[in-house]
């Protein structure tokens, strides 16, 4: 006689499935919010009076442009808003191209033609970000006075420049170490040149890489504070030194200090808020095997 068991229901395994999605999600909404409020608090600041921004926080208020045209025409600081924005961008404009330029190559070299104990040169790479940059800035400070640099764009395009290349050469083998190796097989028997191999069928891939990494590159180079406020007091001025040149000794400066941040931040943000997509498809690219 045959016997027939009935499968168990899935109603409320499924059902509990739900619920915890339902929780995932909503812990990471109040994760989500709360990161994003100081910069939600600090740009609410950014269009109060002083004496709004001061007091005790206050739900409704006359929002107000001035404290964003004090501080854009303030020439109270080391720079105007404007010297310093331009300092800024070309610094970051050119070290990032830098950095790119030189950790394709290398990247490319370790994940697609390894030498022997590659991982050693690898590790070599990444290691250099051990050190605390406090550590170096003596000698740095020396070196750049030796050469007359302080005070330079050059200087900070160079320890900028060196300060991403590890990340990027770190983050950019694992990119291109994503390549179907048959794919290059491919074009190697039909002719096809170490550039155009590069250029054809490895960039093409790996872009959203190229595209995620150049961003945090970016960020990294345009939010640096310390080396700029040591080695370029005043000459060279970036944005980060501008809105610490915002704080005064006396009276109220939240507000103008608030207006400050929002306007050094607004950059990255957008480069950030346009460049999304790819930054999550580059850096979901390595974690996929």
């Amino acid at each position: 006689m045959a016997v027939f068991t009935r499968a168990p229901k899935a109603e409320p395994i499924l059902g509990q499935n739900r619920v915890v999605a339902h929780l995932l999600a909503l812990l990471t909404w109040i994760i989500g919010l709360l990161f994003f409020f100081p910069l939600f608090w600090l740009t609410l600041n950014g269009f109060k009076e002083e004496s709004v921004a001061n007091s005790s926080p206050v739900l409704f208020f006359d929002p107000t442009l001035d404290r964003f045209s004090e501080v854009t025409e303030s020439t109270t600081g080391l720079l105007s808003f404007t010297e310093a924005f331009g300092n800024s961008f070309w610094i970051v404009l050119i070290s990032t191209v830098l950095v790119m330029a030189l950790a394709v190559p290398a990247a490319y070299a370790l994940a697609i033609r390894p030498m022997r104990k590659w991982r050693d040169v690898l590790f070599f790479f990444i290691s250099t970000k051990f050190l605390p940059i406090v550590g170096a800035i003596m000698p740095l400070w020396i070196i750049a006075r030796d050469l007359d640099l302080l005070g330079t764009r050059t200087v900070l395009v160079i320890l900028y420049t060196a300060m991403n290349l590890p990340l990027a050469v770190w983050m950019l083998r694992s990119f291109f170490a994503e390549v179907p190796k048959e794919l290059i097989e491919a074009a190697q028997i039909d002719g096809c040149s170490l550039i155009g191999q590069i250029r054809q069928v490895i960039m093409p891939i790996v872009a959203p890489g190229l595209a995620a990494t150049a961003l945090l590159c970016v960020i990294f180079a345009w939010n640096e504070f310390f080396l700029a406020v040591q080695l370029n007091p005043v000459g060279a001025s970036t944005i980060p030194v501008w809105v610490n040149s915002q704080q005064k000794f006396q009276g109220q400066f939240l507000a103008g200090l608030s207006a400050a941040s929002v306007l050094a931040t607004l950059p990255v943000v957008l480069a950030g808020w346009i460049a999304q997509k790819r930054m999550i498809r580059g850096l979901a690219m390595g974690a996929i095997k």
